[in-house]
């Protein structure tokens, strides 16, 4: 949860890298949300079966696109790659298997164009942060 919080709070932040634990915690997270308030609009009544959207759960969409958009830029950067990467999400199926290779690539070791490695900086991930509280 922390991580997803970490990503949160980076609302709009396109700048420096995110390692894969940020980036995959941020995707868990995002479904298993999206999952709950499906379920929570089917049960109140606002999840239109036709069309099959649900109002609480297209709010939360709308709330995790500039989110979404930010921790996958950072990601790409993690290895060495341009935000623009993303655009082969609309390139069915191979697009989409070398986004998935790409997101489950390991970073690069050390700084590379888009700022410093996030795992030697261990002060800025949320287990460090309840590290040090504790």
């Amino acid at each position: 949860m922390n991580w997803y919080l970490l990503t949160i709070k980076k609302y709009a932040v396109f700048q420096g890298r995110a390692r894969r634990k940020e980036f995959w915690m941020f995707v868990l997270f995002n479904i298993l949300f999206s999952f709950i308030l499906g379920v929570v609009d089917a049960l109140i009544g606002t999840y239109n079966w036709q069309s099959d959207t649900g109002l609480l759960s297209s709010i939360y969409s709308l709330f995790v696109i500039l989110p979404n958009l930010a921790v996958t830029t950072r990601r790409l950067h993690d290895i060495n790659r341009s935000g623009w990467w993303q655009l082969l999400y609309f390139i069915p199926i191979i697009g989409w298997l070398v986004l998935l290779y790409f997101f489950v690539s390991k970073g690069n070791i050390g700084a590379n164009r888009f700022g410093e490695d996030p795992k030697q900086n261990n002060l800025n991930t949320p287990d460090q942060t309840t590290k040090l509280v504790v």
